[in-house]
């Protein structure tokens, strides 16, 4: 018999026997490895050449799968609808199981998360299934809309599954789309994959619907690990997140800011940490705003840079610089090697002469850019460069780009220095830095 994916299998090398799931080929992975899950959860790979027999132990039951109970609805829970954007909740593998999802139906949630039909009843849909740093602007203009259609059905709130590259980015620009909402939206995402022991897709989506559901909170948030161990998720703002590590559990940050509030996953205590938050409301309607427009781009700052790199962005309509410490860029010649500087401050004016709005933020990631202490900072001040504040320079793209698409150039020009959606903190001190 052919051994299908999700079939438990028995494979015999010259050297050992070895026992589990058949694993489905990914679109890269080499035709002549084998892959399997054993019982411990962790995958093998196995080369063909070395296997000498492979005996079908138990076939996956796939042909079985429409024939699932169908999910009934508890009238004493919330409903909260799952909107699938890519990343691991949305994984179209069962790695509890090595089976493959062609669908995304409550369904298939609760068989991967059973704990959930404890805490609420759920609607699922599938928007996209993508690598967060596939992410355009026009997505976010695609998943506004979903959620809208979500919360007019009365659901008592919404998790976004997403990658976690660009989810606080996606947080950000849903904060500025969504102006009104009655309900909670929480942005959730794994660190690591659900084949892994130390998978934290399962907590973290467990402790956003327990949020949803006994919260009082409305307005788009993020919910992920506060720590590396699986004691406390944390509600984080969605305008001043960033993600400060490429693997550990507890990559995401508030920065210049505190989180909104912890879950605690043991106890399923919610203690918030923010007092000032947005509540439920039935009664308000949802509003959104959900064009930006394209032609707005961001440029780091570093050494040895050329007039060129910020020419290229002539005819854009926003640019926002990434500057060094207070906010600056290269633009002064200290000394003959530098005298290529001397085009650079031209350059940017040219860019603002085009018609692009071009702010100011600091690669510091913590405190604020003052264009008022350095007179290289004063000369781009001068020029029509405006100030960023302590808006993280992901954050401050997503709002220029949502500003561009729906005020007036000059209105633009007063709104990007003006807190909006908690983006911008004037009270952060030198304290409020990593408290690690």
């Amino acid at each position: 018999m052919q051994p299908k994916p999700g079939d438990r299998i028995k494979v015999e090398t010259k050297d050992e026997v070895i026992e589990g799931i058949l694993m489905p080929r990914g679109e890269y992975q080499d035709e002549s490895i084998i892959v399997l899950k054993l019982n411990s959860g962790y995958n093998i790979g196995l080369n063909r050449e070395d296997v000498s027999n492979i005996e079908v132990l138990r076939e996956s039951g796939l042909a079985q799968k429409a024939e699932r109970k169908e999910v009934k609805h508890n009238p004493k829970l919330p409903t909260i609808s799952i909107l699938h954007t890519g990343g691991t909740i949305a994984s179209k593998v069962d790695y509890r199981t090595g089976a493959v999802f062609s669908s995304f139906t409550p369904e298939d949630l609760l068989e991967q998360f059973p704990e959930l039909a404890k805490i609420a009843n759920f609607s699922s849909e599938l928007v996209s299934n993508m690598w967060s740093d596939d992410l355009r602007f026009k997505h976010f203009e695609v998943i506004a809309k979903a959620v809208e259609k979500e919360v007019k059905k009365g659901v008592e709130g919404i998790i976004i599954g997403m990658g976690t590259d660009n989810l606080a980015v996606a947080a950000a620009a849903l904060a500025f789309i969504v102006e009104e909402t009655p309900v909670p939206i929480i942005l959730v995402g794994a660190q690591r994959s659900s084949d892994r022991g130390s998978s934290d897709a399962y907590m973290n989506l467990v402790c956003a619907a327990e949020f949803i559901a006994k919260s009082d909170f409305a307005g788009v948030a993020i919910c992920m690990h506060e720590k590396p161990d699986d004691d406390v998720a944390a509600l984080f703002p969605a305008a001043k997140t960033r993600k400060m590590h490429a693997s550990r559990r507890d990559a995401f940050k508030a920065v210049n800011d505190t989180i909104i509030a912890r879950v605690h996953y043991d106890s399923r205590k919610i203690e918030f940490v923010k007092k000032d938050y947005t509540r439920k409301d039935k009664a308000r309607k949802i509003v959104i705003k959900p064009a930006m427009e394209e032609k707005v781009g961001l440029l780091k700052i570093h050494i040895n840079m050329f007039p060129e790199q910020f020419s290229f962005f002539k005819g854009y309509k926003g640019l926002v610089i990434e500057g060094t410490g207070l906010g600056h860029t290269p633009g002064h010649m200290p000394n003959e090697i530098a005298r290529i500087h001397l085009k650079i401050f031209p350059a940017i004016k040219e860019v603002i002469d085009s018609g692009c709005v071009v702010v100011m933020t600091s690669q510091t990631i913590f405190g604020r850019v003052n264009m008022h202490v350095y007179n290289k900072a004063v000369d781009l001040a001068q020029l029509g460069v405006i100030p960023g504040e302590d808006m993280l320079a992901e954050t401050a793209l997503v709002k220029l780009s949502w500003l561009l698409a729906n005020y007036p150039v000059e209105e633009v020009k007063r709104l990007i220095g003006q807190n909006l959606r908690g983006e911008i903190n004037s009270r952060i001190t030198t304290d409020e830095f990593l408290d690690e």
